[in-house]
């Protein structure tokens, strides 16, 4: 149980870490320069990410909730597949607040979204998924087969 809580602190670290930059920053900037940071759905308009990034948002009724401590776990065991593919994380533990995702998304209880760089909903998933299965779902996307190949493409 300690090892679980440890490692949700390392996960959630680094929205704390970036709250002081909030202020200075964007939340598009702070994404393009650590890839790896975590966002609070509060905190970001989900359009400044169109065209740029694939939002993965994870909904939980709360942050002890262990689906959502289990889905945290999974992301964190490859962050660098995610980086890969313009992957950004975005939380919304708190149904109270009524952030704009979930009034958009309707959650019921525990879901992860995935969201396509056009904005559209591409996966909705009731139950925690790893990123080797997110990274299949990715990848047979036609963006981001455009993007594999235009990386294998010899420059002139």
């Amino acid at each position: 149980m300690f090892k679980t809580l440890v490692l949700i602190g390392a996960v959630l670290a680094p929205m704390a870490a970036h709250a002081t930059d909030a202020a200075t920053d964007t939340p598009l900037a702070q994404w393009q320069a650590d890839g790896t940071v975590i966002f609070d759905a509060a905190d970001v308009d989900i359009d400044d990410f169109q065209w740029v990034a694939r939002p993965i948002v994870i909904f939980a009724d709360s942050a002890a909730d262990p689906r959502f401590r289990q889905q945290m776990e999974l992301l964190a065991a490859l962050p660098d597949e995610l980086v890969t593919r313009d992957v950004v994380l975005i939380t919304d533990t708190d149904p109270a607040a009524k952030s704009a995702l979930r009034t958009k998304l309707r959650p019921r209880g525990f879901m992860l979204a995935l969201i396509g760089k056009d904005g559209g909903v591409r996966l909705r998933k009731p139950l925690p998924w790893d990123v080797r299965e997110l990274s299949r779902s990715i990848d047979k996307m036609p963006l981001r087969q455009q993007e594999i190949r235009d990386r294998r493409a010899p420059t002139e």
